[in-house]
Formats: C-alpha cells, structure tokens, sequence
C-alpha cells in the first residue's frame, strides 16, 4: 500500500485560482482610508435621502452620483445577485446602472461629480470581504465612468456606517421605515436626479430597479 497525498484536480486548481482572483479584487479598509476618498459633508442626509427615495432592504444596493455640491444627480438601486463576492461582478453591476442613469464624464480632466454606495446587508457594522469587493467594483467603476469614487455606507439593522471614516447613527437602519422626501432637510434646493435618458425627472421616478 503506498501512502501519500493525492494531486489536486483540476477543478480543484480552477476553484483555487478563481479565489485567489476574487480575493485580489477586494480593498480593506486600510487601502480604502489611504485611497484619499472624499470625506462626505453631511453623511446623514445623504444616508436619510437614499433610504427614502429607495426603501433598500438587505442585499440592495444603492448608487447614487453627487454634483460639486453634494446636491443628488441621478440614483439607482438594484439587488445583489446571489454569486460570490466579487469585486469584478460587483463594479460591471455598477457600471451598467452608472450608464443607464447619467452621461460619463471621461472627458473632463479632473471629475467633478462623486459615486456613492449605499449597501444595505445583514450583520454589524464591521467590515466584511464583501464590502471590500464592493469598495473595490466602487472605485473601478467611477474610473471607467470618469467619476471621483466617494463614501462606501452600509446600513445596517444597527443603522449606518460610512466605512473607513467611522462616522454612523441609528436612524435610518435596515428596519426602519423611511421619512417621506418632503420631511428630508437634504431634498430642499437639491437637484431633480436624471433618468437614463439623461432628462430631469421628478424625485419619485429616480429609482432605476
């Protein structure tokens, strides 16, 4: 009888590399703090204003664009598909919403508008390979659409955290139900969001499922 270990497999080889792969497409929060992502001036009522116009419930994601003045462009929001986190998956998923909702700025030198992403899961607020994946399809993504990559925010049964600055609150969370837009301090003076086709719209129409 001949003792030994067994060769691995192909399959075994494949699965290996396509994590390893997976595993290179995430940040941690180190690398997101030293990414030099600009801090948000009023984190709360941009969370407040997502959560109402969106409901987001867990394993939804919300997109939204921000002008220079932290005023909302244009928002989307659409369910994580059940694969595994990839950070590859994750930014062609914000991609194709970035393109459906607002014209790209690559032609500008320096950008002027900012991506945030909201993400509402289970869990605590602590940092996850997961949320790395999406700080990192967050990131590729503005860089293909000619975005500056801001806050990544999870929100949570806890409530919300804008991971890598530390800042958060109770109110909203995943259970909470949401303000109407009228009751939100952010939505005064703020901007009509754009739908797809690139024409301003009442607030009501901005969700793109």
């Amino acid at each position: 009888m001949t003792l030994g270990f067994a060769p691995p497999t192909a399959t075994s080889l494949r699965s290996s590399s396509e994590s390893t792969s997976r595993l290179a497409r995430m940040l941690a929060p180190a690398e997101w703090a030293a990414a030099g992502i600009p801090l948000l001036r009023n984190p709360r009522e941009v969370v407040s204003g997502l959560h109402s116009r969106h409901t987001p419930t867990p394993t939804t994601a919300v997109l939204a664009v921000l002008d220079h003045e932290e005023r909302l462009a244009a928002s989307a929001s659409f369910v994580r598909r059940p694969v595994p986190a990839d950070g590859w998956e994750f930014r062609n998923a914000l991609l194709a919403h970035l393109r459906r909702v607002i014209p790209h700025d690559l032609r500008r030198r320096t950008p002027v508008r900012t991506a945030v992403l909201l993400y509402c899961r289970d869990g605590d607020e602590r940092w996850t390979e997961e949320d790395g994946a999406w700080m990192w399809g967050l990131r590729d993504a503005c860089t293909l659409h000619g975005l500056r990559c801001g806050a990544y925010i999870t929100l949570t049964r806890g409530g919300w955290q804008v991971l890598g600055e530390g800042r958060g609150g109770r109110r909203p969370s995943s259970d909470s139900p949401p303000l109407p837009l009228g009751d939100e301090p952010a939505e005064r003076g703020g901007l009509a969001p754009r739908t797809a086709g690139g024409a301003i719209e009442p607030l009501r129409r901005v969700a793109a499922r």
